[in-house]
């Protein structure tokens, strides 16, 4: 059932749109070039996904797509300068699990995410990957669980900084398998790879794209995948859930707007999307990087949403975790 949450933006967009022609409106769409801001930094695997999928649309609706990075506020910059754009389908936002995070993380935000936007489509979905050196004793995820229950809170874990889905992963594997890891936050995978490696934490969540040249050559173990499915560029890796049922815990993006855009547009834009996901070559390029495709419409791309802030929320909470 779509939460009340998810279906009052769409039905909003439903009611507001204009006076013109409902078909007149979407075969004019897009009239000028569509701005699609990341709150990410250039040359991640998100940014690299958003300029895939905006070269896409721009050479299927016939204007550029530009991807404008605006990094800083864990994306909170970034969406509440979407939020506030016109709602005409010339601003979208990469949103993803960030955004479904800092809904209980952050408490006093300018905007509420599933409120002030309107689903759009899905893109993609990256598992992160639990990981450690290899001179660690653990290999399986049972041997890690073991580990920490004889070893309560003198395993650390390394993720990307506090609030990202690398933090969230061993935060809900702490909650689900009844463990204490220990959270040591950097400033990005970079670091905290680093001192993996060095000897300095035992245990990351991190991000496949990041991890996996790392574990084809041997350098880092990989325990499992947090995703609910196995990952294809490691079909050799169990899932946390092999041993943890229910357990998920991947990182996702897709597109939204502002609150209020009409919904021929957003309907326009989902066909155009879910067409890019469907394309053989745009599909093994997303791929490469890692991830799973997330076709869909935005009703369900919207439940989604919903059921991750749900769950986010409950491990923000059980975890008392505070924004740096």
């Amino acid at each position: 059932m779509i939460s009340r949450r998810t279906f009052l933006p769409l039905a909003t967009c439903a009611a507001a749109l204009p006076i013109l022609p409902r078909p007149v409106l979407a075969q004019a769409y897009p009239s000028r070039p569509v701005r699609i801001v990341v709150g990410f930094a250039a040359g991640g695997a998100f940014d690299i996904a958003a300029r895939l999928m905006g070269q896409w649309l721009s050479d299927r609706l016939g204007r550029p797509f530009v991807i404008e990075n605006r990094p800083g506020g864990s994306t909170n910059i970034a969406t509440e300068a979407v939020v506030r754009a016109p709602p005409d389908g010339h601003t979208l936002l990469l949103g993803g699990g960030t955004n479904a995070i800092n809904a209980t993380l952050y408490e006093n935000l300018k905007f509420d995410f599933i409120r002030d936007t309107a689903p759009v489509a899905g893109m993609i979905r990256f598992p992160n990957v639990v990981a450690v050196a290899p001179s660690f004793p653990a290999k399986t995820i049972a041997e890690l669980i073991g580990h920490a229950r004889v070893n309560p809170g003198k395993i650390n874990y390394a993720s990307a900084g506090i609030g990202t889905t690398q933090h969230l992963s061993g935060e809900l594997f702490n909650m689900r398998a009844g463990v204490n890891l220990i959270h040591v936050p950097y400033r990005g995978a970079a670091p905290a790879l680093t001192d993996l490696l060095g000897g300095n934490v035992e245990v990351t969540f991190a991000p496949l794209p990041a991890l996996i040249d790392l574990i084809r050559a041997g350098t880092v173990r990989a325990l499992a995948v947090t995703s609910a499915a196995r990952s294809e560029s490691l079909p050799q890796t169990p899932t946390v859930a092999e041993f943890i049922p229910g357990y998920e815990a991947s990182a996702w993006n897709g597109l939204v707007a502002p609150r209020k855009t009409p919904i021929d547009l957003i309907d326009k834009l989902n066909r155009e999307v879910n067409a890019g996901l469907g394309d053989p070559k745009l599909k093994a390029q997303f791929e490469r990087l890692g991830g799973t495709v997330l076709p869909g419409s935005p009703v369900e791309f919207g439940r989604l949403i919903a059921d991750e802030t749900e769950k986010w929320g409950k491990v923000v909470k059980f975890a008392g975790i505070k924004p740096a």
